[in-house]
C-alpha cells in the first residue's frame, strides 16, 4: 500500500489561526505523526507541505500537482483544521468516490472514538460544494478536518489526545488495529510536593452553583481584588459572596489543605496545583481557591472549577490526583 499525505495551506499563505491553534503548524505535526505510524505498519508513505506559494490558488494547485506526480498510489490525504464562529465542534472527513467514503467513514469514526470529539461524519463533497483538493487529485482522496481550531474545547482535546488521534488516523488508513491504548500511570509525587491527594471530585463556584449560598465566601481570600484572576469582573445579581463570583472558566481547585504544612500564606502565593485524570493521564495546573470539600459530608477529595473538570474530562465522582505545589523540573545539563 502507498499513501501520499499533505498538510493544508502554506507557510506564506496560512489557514485558520486562533489563540489556541495555528492550522499550518498543527497540520504539519499531524502529517508527520500519521506518516510515522503508517510506516510502522509497513505502509509506503510520502509527505508534503508547501513553503513556496504566497496565494491560495497557487497553493492548491501546487499541492495537487505534488500528489498527482507521485506515481501509482492508493490514497491521497490532506490534513486541515476547521473553523466557524467558535461554536462549531468535532471532526469530519470529506470524500468524493465510494472508495473515498470507506476511508472517510473509517477515519472520522476512529478519531472520535479515541478522543471523544463530536463525530460530524463523512461528507460527500460532490453534494456540498466541491473542494479543490478532492476534484483535482487523481487517486482516491480524502480531506480530513481534524477538529475546530477556533473552539477551545476541541483544541484541548486535540492537544491532550494528539498521539491517539494520529494513531487512529493511521490505523483507519492501513486497516491495522493496535487495540485500546493503555492509560499512563499517574505520576509519583516528587520530593518537592507538600500536599498530595487522590479521590473523587465535584465542581463548585460561579453564578450557576446553587449548592453554595449567595453570601458564601472563600477560605483563602477575603476580597475580590486580592485574587482578580479568580473572579468575574462583576458581582452576580442577588449575591454578595465570593464563591458565586468565581469565574467558572478559570482553572481553580479546593482541597482539604493541611494548614500546618501548607499555611494560607503559602496557598495564597503564586504556586499552583497539578491535577491529573488518572484514567487518561491528562494534567492541568490550577489556582488555589478554597478549602474543601467537607469529607464527612461528601467523601470527596477535591472540588474543581467547571472549566477544569471539563478540560480534564472528569465529572462528579470521578477520581483525580492532586499535587501541590507544582514546581516544574529543571534541567540538570
Amino acid at each position: 500500500m502507498k499513501v501520499c499525505i499533505s498538510a493544508g495551506h502554506s507557510s506564506k499563505c496560512r489557514g485558520m489561526s486562533s489563540q489556541w491553534l495555528d492550522e499550518v503548524d498543527e497540520a504539519r505535526r499531524v502529517v508527520t505523526a500519521v506518516a510515522d505510524n503508517l510506516r510502522a505498519d509497513g505502509v509506503d508513505v510520502e509527505t508534503y507541505w508547501d513553503d513556496v506559494s504566497d496565494d491560495q490558488q497557487e497553493n492548491l494547485k501546487r499541492i495537487c500537482d505534488w500528489h498527482n506526480s507521485r506515481g501509482k498510489h492508493d490514497l491521497d490525504c490532506s490534513i486541515h483544521f476547521n473553523a466557524s464562529n467558535g461554536q462549531g465542534h468535532g471532526s469530519e472527513v470529506f470524500y468524493t468516490s465510494s472508495a473515498g467514503r470507506e476511508y472517510a467513514d473509517a477515519i472520522v469514526d476512529a478519531i472520535c472514538e479515541v478522543s471523544g470529539l463530536t463525530n460530524r461524519g463523512p461528507k460527500d463533497d460532490d453534494a456540498i460544494g466541491g473542494l479543490y483538493f478532492l476534484s483535482h487529485t487523481q487517486a482516491v482522496a480524502v480531506l480530513v478536518e481534524v477538529c475546530f481550531g477556533d473552539n477551545q474545547n476541541d483544541c484541548t482535546i486535540y492537544y491532550d489526545d494528539f498521539d491517539l488521534i494520529c494513531g487512529a488516523i493511521a490505523d483507519a488508513i492501513s486497516g491495522e488495529d493496535h487495540g485500546e491504548p493503555i492509560p499512563p500511570e499517574p505520576p509519583e509525587p516528587p520530593s518537592t510536593v507538600l500536599f498530595a491527594a487522590a479521590g473523587t471530585c465535584s465542581t463548585f463556584g460561579g453564578p450557576q452553583d446553587l449548592g453554595v449560598s449567595s453570601t458564601e465566601g472563600l477560605a483563602m481570600w477575603y476580597e475580590p481584588d486580592e485574587c482578580v484572576w479568580l473572579m468575574l469582573p462583576y458581582q452576580p445579581s442577588g449575591t454578595t459572596g465570593m464563591a458565586r463570583r468565581l469565574d467558572p472558566s478559570v482553572f481553580y481547585i479546593a482541597c482539604r489543605w493541611d494548614y500546618d504544612v501548607t499555611p494560607k500564606e503559602m496557598l495564597r502565593g503564586p504556586q499552583m496545583a497539578l491535577v491529573t485524570n488518572p484514567d487518561t493521564g491528562a494534567q492541568r495546573l490550577a489556582h488555589i481557591a478554597d478549602w474543601g470539600p467537607h469529607e464527612e459530608q461528601t467523601g470527596r477529595a477535591a472540588d474543581l472549577s467547571p472549566a477544569l473538570a471539563k478540560s480534564l474530562g472528569v465529572v462528579t465522582n470521578d477520581v483525580v490526583h492532586v499535587m501541590y505545589p507544582y514546581l516544574p523540573a529543571t534541567s540538570t545539563s
